[in-house]
């Protein structure tokens, strides 16, 4: 799974999320009068994590299941890059094209950290035709997402099956509550614990597999958009584009961007304009 380089930081959003959740269900069993000892059941835990796991395995292809564990580093960190860094290295790169010739990154584009600007880049210089590079680019960008969206599935799948699987702990627990009716007080105590099991599967489902897997989406959006502004200004570099066109064009990515002076003309390469 190739990504864009950048620096990894915690997403405190979904870690604020967790802990929001988590304290607000806790807290209200409190407020009520409960202990939390009262949703502490080890056996109940085992039933709906290995269960719903299991049924995952069974729904998943290994190779999509791999990559869907991959994608947990997507709901826990988040990368630092925005569309703004990305437009002003293009627009650098242009205004180099511009004054010395394409050729001339042939350099540079060996040494781009970026997967696929660098493969971008690299077709641009060696000469590939326009229609060719943008439509190799495009079916890069289209498999990716389909694989990708493939992996958020999993997290969905596992969503819709911890319910049910709470729901079969809580049957197993009303099967052992039967065996003793003759002691009342117990039975009460035991379908009580019973039906732990289903507050685990509801519970894990909409916190966590179903919230991470809308993230693991929303960040597959985002990367998309990422590498569609990178493939439009380097259409624009091979089709000789002013820099100030291509930013204009680009900017269309980031509409909150503000013009950065001194490097909307054709000064300076990456380096300058980075700087």
């Amino acid at each position: 799974m190739a990504e864009s380089k950048g620096k990894l930081r915690l997403d405190f959003a979904t870690i604020g999320g967790l802990l929001l959740a988590a304290g607000g269900i806790i807290g209200g069993l409190l407020l009520e009068g409960g202990k939390l000892k009262d949703i502490t059941q080890y056996t109940a835990g085992l039933i709906v994590v290995c269960g719903t796991l299991g049924a995952v395995m069974v729904n998943t292809p290994m190779k999509t299941l791999r990559g869907a564990m991959g994608r947990l580093r997507q709901v826990l960190m988040e990368r630092v890059s925005s569309h703004e860094q990305a437009i002003e290295e293009i627009v650098g790169y242009a205004v180099k094209a511009r004054k010395v010739g394409l050729v001339a990154l042939e350099a540079e584009a060996a040494a781009i950290d970026d997967p696929f600007l660098r493969k971008a880049m690299n077709l641009a210089v060696d000469g590939c035709d326009l229609s060719e590079l943008r439509s190799m680019m495009e079916l890069q960008i289209a498999v990716e997402e389909h694989h990708a969206e493939a992996e958020a599935k999993v997290f969905e799948a596992a969503g819709g099956y911890a319910p049910t699987i709470g729901i079969i702990g809580a049957v197993l627990g009303l099967i052992q509550v039967m065996k003793h009716l003759e002691n009342i007080e117990e039975v009460g105590h035991g379908i009580a614990v019973a039906f732990v099991a289903t507050v685990y599967g509801v519970a894990i489902a909409n916190i966590f597999f179903l919230p991470a897997a809308n993230k693991i989406k929303a960040r597959i959006g985002m990367e998309t958009e990422r590498k569609e502004l990178i493939l439009e200004g380097i259409v624009g570099i091979v089709e000789g584009l002013n820099p100030k066109l291509i930013r204009a064009k680009l900017e269309a990515y980031a509409p909150g961007m503000k013009p950065t002076a001194g490097n909307t003309g054709e000064g300076g390469g990456p380096q300058a304009v980075a700087a």
